[in-house]
């Protein structure tokens, strides 16, 4: 289990691959970050069938788990090309941002996608309403390559 520390908390967690025991827990979870965000919560279709959407395209997903077994983050990705991997569906739980969960789910991802042979890790921005992606993935060394879509080298 990681402990991540930060100016207020100390917070154990533990980065697994999904399980289908913690689906309803992640839902929640996400819908509970949209939420947060201000946008009208929905459910991604991927999230309803992770091994369909991901383990069974050779794909991978994680959650971020805490020490009372409760999903605080989660984070996806598909190949996309020969080089490059897209990723899907990085949040974290709406009261526990800015404590290095996202960083260390965004590591775990890119770290997957290197050893299998990816060259750039890229992501869709979205919106205005996605305001925070647009802060997070910089700082994590991602620039911007196309309209929408920042990608950086693994």
């Amino acid at each position: 289990m990681n402990i991540r520390e930060s100016k207020f908390v100390v917070i154990a967690m533990k980065i697994i691959k999904y399980q289908e025991k913690y689906r309803d827990d992640m839902i929640f979870m996400v819908l509970e970050a949209k939420n947060a965000l201000g946008r009208v919560p929905h459910l991604n279709e991927d999230l309803l069938d992770v091994e369909k959407y991901y383990f069974l395209r050779g794909d991978m997903f994680w959650l971020a788990i805490n020490d009372n077994d409760r999903v605080i983050g989660c984070i996806g990705y598909n190949g996309q090309t020969q080089d490059s991997a897209k990723l899907h569906r990085l949040y974290v739980k709406y009261d526990m941002k800015r404590q290095g969960i996202g960083t260390e789910l965004l590591k775990t991802a890119e770290l997957h996608m290197k050893n299998a042979g990816y060259r750039y890790s890229i992501v869709h921005l979205g919106g205005t309403e996605y305001f925070e992606s647009k802060q997070f993935y910089p700082k994590h060394g991602y620039t911007a390559y196309k309209p929408g879509y920042m990608r950086r080298e693994l």
